[in-house]
C-alpha cells in the first residue's frame, strides 16, 4: 500500500525498505501488501479472489453451476464457495454473491442433501461434507438467504449431517464413518479422519447455532471414536490420515495432513464455546499445539502441507488443504479468544510468505504453492488449490476485526429443518432422476412415434413397389395383398395337415422333464454299422479354386498376433510386445 505513496522520492525509497526490514510490507512483483491495514489486505484479497474465480466457469453459457473443470473435483467446488463467502465475510465486496447461491443451490441434488446423482462415482463423505460445511458458513454469516421456495442454508447443513450420521458403521472398527458412500467406489472400506472430521465440526457447529444438544452428543462421540482408534495421538495431538477395516482400524496410514487437524481444531473451539467446559479448552489447546508440526521456515513459523510439499508430490487436492487450516485456525480464535495470541503471529508470517509467491501466470500475480523452504523462488505452480491457501490465509489476518459467527439466538436467519435429508436416510445408490412427463415431452413423444410408424410404413410401400413393372403402385399394391393372402390361406391348409400327424406321434402318455437328458435306443455297434455305410460326400465352398487360398477365419488377418486390430479387455492395456499388462487405474485422493 505504502509503495505507490512513496517509490516517487529517496525518502519514499528507504521508507519501503524499513518497512520490508520491519516484516510490514511484503512488496512482490504482484502485490504490495501491507499486512497492518486492513485496507491493503482487502484490496490484496481482491486480487486473490478475482483470480481464484478465473478458474471457475460454471456461471457462464454451456457452465454447470458448482462444478470446476478437470482435473478439480465436485468437493473442491464446494469448498471454494465457502471461501467465496469468507472473502465476502471478511470485505464485504458482494460481487461474487449471486455465482455462490447459484453453485450451493443448484449442486443440493433430488433430497436437498447434497447427494446429487450426477456425483456418484465421486462422492465421498468428505465430499458431501465440505459443501455441508460452506452452507454452515452461509447460516452463521447471514450470508443472503435464498428465496423461500428453495433449500435455506442451515437447513441443507442439517441435511448432510443426518444423512451422515445415519451411516455412522458401527458393525467395523465399532463406529466412525467410512470414506466412501457408495461401495464400488475406492476407499470403501477405508476409515478417513477428514470425514470424521467434517461430521464433528458440521455436529459441533449446528450445537452452537441451534442449542440442540442432540448435535452436540454426536460432537462428543465422534471426538470418543477418534481418541479411542488413536487416530488423534495422545501424546503429540498429531491426527493421522486413517485405517482400513480390515485390521479392525488398527495398522494406522500415519501421514498427516493440514486440514485433518484444521477441522478437529474447528469442532474442538465450537464445542469449548457452547460447553465453556476445561475438557474442551484443553482438547483444543493440545490440537493447536499438534498444529504446530505444519509450520516450517526459518522461525517455524510458515504453513507447509509437510506430507507432500517437501518432496513436491502434492496432488491436486492437498495444493488446496493449508485453505482449510488457515480458515479454521481464524475462526477458532473468535469461539476461543484465549487462543489468538498463540494462532496470529503464525497467521500472519504464513500470510506474508504467501503473497510472496503470488507472482506467476500471465498477470504476475498466480500464486504458487510453497510459502517456505522455496529459496525465495516462485515455484511455478498455479491452480484453485493454490489461490484458495492464499486468499485464505490473507483474510484471516484481519479476523479480529469481524463480529463472531452469528447463533439463532444472535441474529441468525437461516430456516432449519430438523427432519432434512431423510429421503436420502440409509440410501447407497444412486436415486431415479426421472420425473413425471410433462406435457411438452408428451407431445415430442407423440411427434417422435408418428415420425417413426410413417417410416415404417413408407419402407414397407417401397418394398412392395416394382420399379421394373408397368403396372401402378396402386395395382401393384393390391396384386401385393392378393399374394400375401393366398400364401397365408396355403400355409395354413399346409400346416393343418402335418399337424394331425405330429400331433398323434408325438402325444405322450406320462409327462417328461424336457430338460432332462434323453437315451439313445439301439447299441453303440449298430450306430457304427450305420455311419460306415453312409456316403460322405465333399463339396467345394463357392469361392474355391485351384488357384485361390481360402481364409480359415472371419477375424482379422494376424489375427491373434496382430495387436492392432483387436481391442484389449477393459482395464486392460496392450503392450508394444503384444502382450496384455493391467493397466495403472490407481486413484488416490
Amino acid at each position: 500500500m505504502f509503495a505507490p505513496i512513496f517509490r516517487g522520492s529517496r525518502l519514499g525509497r528507504l521508507l519501503t525498505a524499513s518497512l520490508l526490514v520491519a516484516g510490514q510490507l511484503v512488496d512482490a512483483a504482484g502485490y504490495s501488501f501491507d499486512i497492518n491495514s486492513q485496507q491493503s489486505v482487502k484490496d490484496t484479497a481482491k486480487g486473490l479472489a478475482a483470480d481464484l474465480v478465473s478458474f471457475y466457469s460454471g456461471n457462464k453459457p454451456g457452465g454447470t453451476p458448482g462444478l470446476l473443470p478437470s482435473p478439480y473435483y465436485w468437493w473442491e467446488a464446494g469448498a471454494m464457495m465457502g471461501t467465496l463467502i469468507d472473502y465476502w465475510y471478511y470485505t464485504g465486496d458482494s460481487q461474487y454473491n449471486d455465482l455462490i447461491s447459484q453453485a450451493l443451490l443448484f449442486q443440493v441434488g433430488n433430497n436437498r442433501d447434497y447427494m446429487p446423482n450426477n456425483q456418484t462415482l465421486t462422492e465421498g463423505n468428505d465430499d458431501q461434507g465440505f459443501w455441508g460445511l460452506a452452507v454452515m458458513s452461509a447460516a452463521e454469516y447471514n450470508f443472503p438467504n435464498p428465496p423461500s421456495d428453495e433449500p435455506q442454508w442451515l437447513a441443507l447443513a442439517q441435511a448432510v449431517f443426518n444423512t451422515q450420521a445415519a451411516r455412522w458403521d458401527m458393525q467395523h472398527c465399532n463406529g466412525g464413518l467410512r470414506w466412501q458412500i457408495y461401495q464400488w467406489n475406492n476407499g470403501y472400506d477405508y476409515k478417513n479422519s477428514i470425514s470424521q472430521a467434517c461430521f464433528f465440526a458440521l455436529g459441533a457447529r449446528l450445537a452452537l447455532y441451534t442449542g440442540n444438544q442432540t448435535y452436540a452428543d454426536w460432537a462428543d462421540k465422534t471426538w470418543d471414536w477418534m481418541w479411542s482408534t488413536g487416530f488423534i495421538d495422545h501424546e503429540s495431538w498429531y491426527v493421522i490420515d486413517g485405517a482400513d477395516i480390515s485390521t479392525n482400524c488398527t495398522d494406522h496410514v500415519p501421514y498427516q495432513f493440514s486440514y485433518n487437524a484444521g477441522g478437529f481444531i474447528l469442532g474442538a473451539a465450537a464445542m469449548y464455546n457452547h460447553t465453556e467446559s476445561q475438557t474442551w479448552k484443553d482438547r483444543l489447546d493440545g490440537l493447536i499445539k499438534g498444529s504446530q508440526v505444519f509450520f516450517t521456515g526459518d522461525n517455524n513459523d510458515i504453513m507447509e502441507e509437510v506430507a507432500c510439499e517437501p518432496v513436491d508430490r502434492c496432488n491436486t487436492d492437498q495444493q488446496s488443504f493449508k485453505a482449510y487450516l488457515s480458515r479454521w485456525l481464524a475462526v477458532a480464535t473468535q469461539w476461543a479468544p484465549n487462543t489468538y495470541n498463540t494462532v496470529i503471529p503464525y497467521l500472519r508470517a504464513s500470510a506474508k510468505a504467501a503473497v510472496n509467491q503470488c507472482v506467476g501466470g500471465n498477470n504476475g500475480k498466480m500464486c504458487g504453492l510453497k510459502w517456505s523452504r522455496n529459496d525465495g523462488k516462485y515455484d511455478g505452480s498455479t491452480g484453485v488449490g493454490q489461490q484458495m491457501a492464499a486468499l485464505e490465509v490473507v483474510l484471516s489476518t484481519i479476523i479480529k476485526s469481524r463480529g463472531p459467527p452469528l447463533r439463532a439466538d444472535t441474529g441468525g436467519t437461516s430456516t432449519g429443518d430438523v427432519n432434512a435429508g431423510s429421503g436420502d436416510i440409509g440410501r447407497n445408490e444412486p436415486l431415479p432422476s426421472f420425473g413425471p412427463p410433462t406435457a411438452a415431452m408428451k407431445a415430442g413423444a407423440a411427434i417422435l412415434t408418428m415420425a417413426i410408424v410413417l417410416g415404417i410404413f413408407g419402407a414397407v410401400i417401397w418394398l412392395l413397389f416394382d420399379e421394373t413393372s408397368d403396372k401402378k403402385m396402386a395395382a401393384q399394391f393390391k396384386g401385393s395383398i392378393a399374394n400375401f393372402k393366398s400364401t397365408m390361406a396355403g400355409g395354413a391348409a399346409a400346416g393343418a395337415g402335418t399337424g394331425v400327424g405330429v400331433a398323434v406321434r408325438g402325444r405322450r402318455t406320462s409327462p417328461v422333464d424336457e430338460k432332462a437328458v434323453q437315451m439313445t435306443t439301439g447299441s453303440v455297434s449298430d450306430r457304427d454299422s450305420t455311419i460306415q455305410d453312409s456316403s460322405m460326400a465333399v463339396h467345394h465352398v463357392r469361392s474355391e479354386s485351384t488357384n485361390s487360398t481360402r481364409r480359415q477365419s472371419n477375424m482379422p488377418l494376424g489375427w491373434p498376433r496382430n495387436s492392432i486390430s483387436r481391442p484389449g479387455p477393459v482395464g486392460q492395456a496392450i503392450s508394444s510386445e503384444d502382450r496384455i499388462e493391467p493397466a495403472d487405474a490407481h486413484h488416490n485422493r
